[in-house]
């Protein structure tokens, strides 16, 4: 039986996500290249974000809701917002905080040997896999897609 303790992942002190007992933190670069990583494999932002752009995504990921926008992006998300809310698992910030700690997390089991990072030749594309299990990939659970309402920077 594994008894051992699971670290928490740790690159700052600006932004903290907890869940159970783990306590991720992040600095603020980290964190908002994780939210706009994130918003691009949900489909909702394309290319890369500027200024502005970034901090709006960022301040949605973390409170929620977009006060004051800073940019065409925070403009976008108030203008879309009946459709990017919803039921709790089913709302745009719900699935980008999901997968900004969902990358930490498997980050951090990286870093403690618990799993490894693949590329699969026929895709082109990294998986995890479980180096105790002879290099069997896990399976992350998919997440929906939001390029229907997507931000399409100008």
């Amino acid at each position: 039986m594994d008894t051992r303790r699971r670290g928490n992942y740790d690159s700052g002190e600006d932004f903290v996500l907890e869940y159970g007992e783990l306590r991720f933190t992040f600095n603020e670069r980290d964190f908002a290249e994780r939210c706009e990583q994130a918003a691009r494999k949900l489909g909702f932002v394309h290319g890369s974000l500027q200024g502005g752009e970034l901090e709006d995504l960022v301040n949605l990921a973390v409170n929620g809701e977009i006060e004051d926008a800073a940019s065409a992006l925070g403009e976008h998300v108030n203008d879309c917002w009946p459709e990017l809310v919803g039921p709790a698992d089913r709302s745009l910030v719900h699935w980008l905080r999901r997968l900004v700690f969902r990358g930490a997390w498997l980050d951090q089991r990286v870093k403690e040997g618990e799993l490894d990072i693949a590329l699969e030749p026929e895709t082109h594309r990294f998986r995890y896999v479980q180096p105790e299990r002879d290099g069997e990939p896990i399976e992350l659970a998919p997440e929906p897609s939001w390029k229907r309402v997507g931000y399409f920077p100008r």
